[in-house]
């Protein structure tokens, strides 16, 4: 059950979320024959979100330090606090 239509997914709900949750592997939804959603457990959407958000925090480090590398003044400490309302 890894992909189907939506129509068919609309007539079969509760099985599409179960085999999602339990099988931790999507079933992705077709409208024409093309990919329109996916269901996915939650645990596995919150785990995907949270890498996304580490990955996006580790390139701006790396562009940051290469700023730095390249000549750019880092911005001191306690400007950053005090625009951030940390004063």
């Amino acid at each position: 059950m890894s992909e189907m239509t939506v129509s068919d997914a609309r007539a079969r709900l509760a099985d599409v979320v179960d085999a999602a949750r339990v099988g931790h592997s999507p079933v992705y939804l077709t409208r024409r024959g093309h990919r329109v959603a996916a269901v996915i457990d939650a645990d596995d959407l919150d785990r995907l979100i949270a890498a996304a958000e580490d990955l996006a925090d580790l390139e701006n480090a790396a562009a940051a330090r290469a700023e730095m590398a390249n000549g750019r003044a880092a911005i001191p400490w306690e400007l950053v606090k005090a625009d951030l309302g940390l004063t």
